[in-house]
C-alpha cells in the first residue's frame, strides 16, 4: 500500500510538471507557481518511499520552499509589524548550538593527531573558495554587491553538511569533523581579513565589525553548545567542565570589552551585554544539560535527530526569507547565478580533491577535504550579509549555494562510496 501511494505521487509530480510547462509556454498567468509548487512537493514526498532517493528529499523540499516564496513573497517578508530577516541570526545560533552539542573537546584533539590532514584541509579551505569566488565574480561581471556575496560564501567557512556527506562517501570523518570544527573557530578571523582584500573593491568592509558578528553568530552558541556537551553526556570529569566553564566565560568578556574598546559603547551597556552573553551562552546550556542528563539520561541519538531536524528546518526558513527579500534580483539575475555558484561548487571539489592527490595523500582524506572545502556554510554568510545590512543582494549567493551544494555534494558523496572501497587511512572510527 505504502509503495502504491508514493508511485501515485510520482506520478502526479509528472503531471504537475507537465501543467507548469504548458502553462509556461502558454503564458497561462497565476498557475506556474502553484504548479511548480506542486510538482516538488509531490516529488519529497514520493523520494521518502525510495531509500536511494530518500537523501534528497530535503533538498526537493527546500526548492518547493524557494518556489513559494519567489511566487509569494510577500508572505516571507514581514509578520505584522515583524520583520521576518531578524529571525535569520536567533535561528542560525541554534544551528550554531547543535553543531557545539555534537562535539567535544576531543575533536580539537584530534588536530595534534593528524596534524597533515588538518593543515592542508585549513590551507585549501581559506584559499581555494575565496580565490575562485573573485574569479567567478569577475568573469560574470556581477553588479557590486552580488559579486561580494559569491565572494563571502567562498570566505566561509565548512558546515556540518560536509560531514554528513563525509560519512556517505566513506571518507575520513574524524578528519571532516575536526576540520568543519577549526575552520569555523577560525572564521571570526579569516573571513573578515579575506573579505576586506578580495571584497573591499565591491563594498566598505568593516573587519571589526564583522568579526565580532561572527564571534556572537558562530562562536558563542557553539561554546554553549561544548558546555551542553560537557555536562549533559556526563562523559566528561568535574574539574575538566569548571577549566572548559572559565575558559568559555573568558571568551564571552574578552568578545564584550573588543566590542566595547571598539565601538566606545557605554559602560552600563558592556556590563549588561556581558550578563545577557552568560545568561544565554553559559547558564541557560548548563541548566538544559542537567536537565537533559536527569530526564533523557544523556540519550545522545534522541538529541542528534532533534538537533538534525532543527537545523534542517532552520536552513529551510532561512533560504526562504531571503529568497523572499532579494526576490526582484534574483529575477534579474537568476540564471546567471545559478550557474556561478555551480562553477564555484563544483570547483572547490575538484581543486580540493586534485591538490590532496598532488600532496600524495590518502584516498579518504581527499574525498574528506574536496567535500570540505566544496561544501561552505551559506547559512552564516546569509547571517553575515543580514548584519551588513544588504541581505537581499549580498545574501543571495548563499541562498543559492546551500540548496545545490546539497545536491551537487550528495550526488558526489553517493557516487565515491560506490566505488572501490578506499584504502585505509585514517579511519572513520577514529571519530567515535
Amino acid at each position: 500500500m505504502r509503495n502504491i501511494i508514493f508511485k501515485i505521487l510520482l506520478i502526479a509530480s509528472l503531471l504537475f510538471l507537465t501543467g507548469f510547462v504548458y502553462a509556461w509556454i502558454t503564458g497561462i498567468p497565476g498557475l506556474t507557481g502553484p504548479l511548480l509548487t506542486g510538482f516538488f512537493v509531490s516529488l519529497a514526498i514520493s523520494f521518502y518511499g525510495h531509500g536511494k532517493l530518500k537523501k534528497f528529499a530535503y533538498t526537493i523540499w527546500i526548492f518547493a520552499a524557494v518556489t513559494v516564496s519567489m511566487n509569494y513573497p510577500q508572505f516571507f517578508r514581514q509578520i505584522g509589524d515583524f520583520d521576518l530577516k531578524k529571525s535569520i541570526v536567533p535561528l542560525l545560533q541554534i544551528i550554531m548550538f547543535g553543531m557545539g552539542s555534537q562535539l567535544s573537546i576531543k575533536n580539537f584533539a584530534d588536530v595534534i593527531r593528524m596534524p597533515r590532514g588538518v593543515i592542508v584541509g585549513i590551507v585549501c579551505q581559506f584559499t581555494i573558495m575565496p580565490i575562485v569566488g573573485v574569479s567567478v565574480a569577475r568573469a560574470f561581471g556581477f553588479p557590486p554587491e552580488i559579486a561580494a556575496g559569491i565572494i563571502l560564501v567562498g570566505c566561509s567557512p565548512s558546515g556540518l553538511a560536509s560531514n554528513v556527506m563525509s560519512f556517505i562517501a566513506r571518507a575520513n570523518l574524524a578528519l571532516a569533523v575536526t576540520l568543519t570544527a577549526v575552520a569555523t573557530l577560525l572564521a571570526p578571523l579569516m573571513t573578515p581579513l579575506l573579505m576586506k582584500l578580495l571584497a573591499g573593491q565591491y563594498v566598505p568592509i568593516d573587519f571589526w565589525s564583522m568579526m565580532l558578528s561572527i564571534v556572537n553568530i558562530v562562536i558563542l552558541p557553539i561554546v554553549a553548545g561544548l558546555i551542553f556537551n560537557a555536562i549533559g553526556y556526563g562523559l566528561t570529569r568535574w574539574k575538566s567542565i569548571v577549566i572548559q566553564a572559565f575558559v568559555y566565560l573568558l571568551i564571552i568578556i574578552a568578545k564584550n570589552f573588543l566590542n566595547f574598546q571598539i565601538n566606545d559603547v557605554p559602560l552600563q551597556q558592556f556590563l549588561s551585554s556581558t550578563a545577557m552573553d552568560m545568561l544565554w551562552f553559559s547558564l541557560l546550556p548548563i541548566v538544559a544539560a542537567l536537565i537533559f542528563r536527569y530526564y533523557a539520561r544523556g540519550r545522545k541519538g534522541w538529541l542528534d535527530k532533534v538537533m538534525s531536524f532543527v537545523s534542517m528546518l532552520g536552513i529551510g526558513v532561512i533560504i526562504t526569507i531571503i529568497t523572499a527579500a532579494g526576490r526582484d534580483s534574483l529575477m534579474a539575475i537568476g540564471l546567471a547565478l545559478i550557474l556561478a555558484c555551480l562553477i564555484h561548487n563544483l570547483a572547490g571539489y575538484f581543486l580540493g580533491y586534485w591538490i590532496c592527490r598532488l600532496l600524495r595523500m590518502d584516498e579518504k582524506s581527499c574525498r574528506t577535504i574536496a567535500l570540505e572545502v566544496g561544501m561552505q556554510n551559506g547559512g552564516l554568510a546569509s547571517g553575515i550579509a543580514l548584519e551588513m545590512g544588504k541581505v537581499e543582494t549580498i545574501g543571495l549567493a548563499a541562498a543559492v549555494f546551500g540548496p545545490m551544494m546539497n545536491v551537487t555534494g550528495s550526488s558526489l558523496a553517493t557516487w565515491w562510496r560506490g566505488k572501490t572501497e578506499p584504502e585505509t587511512g585514517e579511519s572513520n572510527e577514529g571519530s567515535n
